[in-house]
């Protein structure tokens, strides 16, 4: 989904639960257990009271997106998780981009360890959370909007720090900080990238979501989902974003993306209605998640209160939200 807001820090909707497949903790993924309770873990992007008053919904997380490099000690990302309901998503954000502003760092720096610091503080933080939280680092890579995507709109390549290449070791740089314990420095030499000078506590109850778009744009085969995924090994939970732009949904693509990752839980941290009132996507979100037991969490785009996605100015749309998506959770 194409952002406006230039990195700044978002309010939203959903977070996921924590499952722990065996394939994931073959991949050396934290075995915490689901949060759901066996239920999809259902949230927002936007006021969650405010939505759940409309919908009838329980929301368990709120959606944060955050520059890199916004707040950047333990205390401000503390006060931040307190404000995310019980199992809190924070996306990670460089900034930058087709939305305007500068980005704050590469992914080609990431890597190299040039924003250490700020991981550091997350893990710091995240330790004295010491519950179930998502982390969705630079999402929706494979989109042109992207400060942090590979190519322009145009289909020309960026720099070699914004490569795919540059993005995969970004992102497993990302993940290996997150979760800390004594063996990143270990684990980040053997992907030939420099190692972390800080003490990490350990997380196990942290949980990553690699989470582009199901279809690239632009529509390249070297800008494809595909390309920027790092690896099982750094990877939770993949992630899908689906809107419903002008009456088109890219179901297919969620399909694909879906059965390319048979051995990892699934999630869409973003849907929504992009100004049309349309029940029947609504309906079809239900059945998709029904009809595919990966998946652990939906978070609804509602964004600030009289934007094109607020349920508010759709009401077939709220009344089957409230009657198929709701009981979900």
């Amino acid at each position: 989904m194409r952002r406006w807001w230039s990195g700044r820090l978002v309010l939203g909707a959903l977070c996921v639960a924590f499952a722990a497949s065996l394939a994931a903790v073959a991949a050396g993924a934290p075995g915490s257990a689901p949060p759901g309770g066996g239920k999809v873990l259902l949230g927002v992007l936007g006021d969650p009271d405010r939505f759940d008053h409309q919908t009838s919904q329980r929301s368990r997380f709120r959606l944060l997106i955050m520059s890199w490099g916004q707040g950047g000690t333990p205390e401000y990302f503390a006060g931040l998780l307190s404000t995310m309901r019980e199992v809190p998503m924070l996306g990670l954000s460089t900034g930058g981009g087709e939305g305007g502003g500068a980005e704050a760092i590469t992914a080609g720096a990431i890597a190299r360890g040039a924003g250490d610091s700020f991981l550091v503080a997350l893990n710091q933080a995240l330790a004295t959370w010491g519950k179930p939280v998502y982390i969705r680092p630079l999402a929706e890579m494979n989109g042109h909007w992207n400060a942090y995507c590979a190519f322009n709109k145009d289909g020309s390549a960026r720099s070699g720090d914004h490569s795919t290449a540059a993005f995969r070791n970004a992102f497993a740089r990302i993940y290996l900080v997150v979760h800390g314990g004594p063996n990143v420095s270990q684990r980040l030499r053997q992907l030939g990238l420099p190692p972390v000078r800080a003490a990490l506590a350990s997380n196990p109850r942290a949980r990553v979501i690699w989470n582009p778009q199901g279809y690239g744009s632009p529509d390249l085969a070297g800008n494809s989902a595909q390309s920027y995924y790092p690896g099982d090994p750094y990877v939770d939970l993949v992630g899908d974003d689906l809107y419903d732009i002008r009456g088109k949904v890219e179901w297919a693509a969620a399909e694909a993306l879906y059965a390319a990752h048979p051995g990892k839980p699934f999630s869409i941290p973003e849907w929504g209605l992009w100004g049309l009132d349309d029940p029947g996507f609504v309906g079809r979100m239900a059945d998709f998640v029904r009809s595919h037991g990966r998946i652990e969490l939906i978070g609804y785009y509602s964004g600030q209160p009289g934007s094109i996605f607020d349920l508010a100015s759709k009401p077939r749309s709220l009344a089957a939200y409230r009657q198929a998506i709701a009981p979900l959770g």
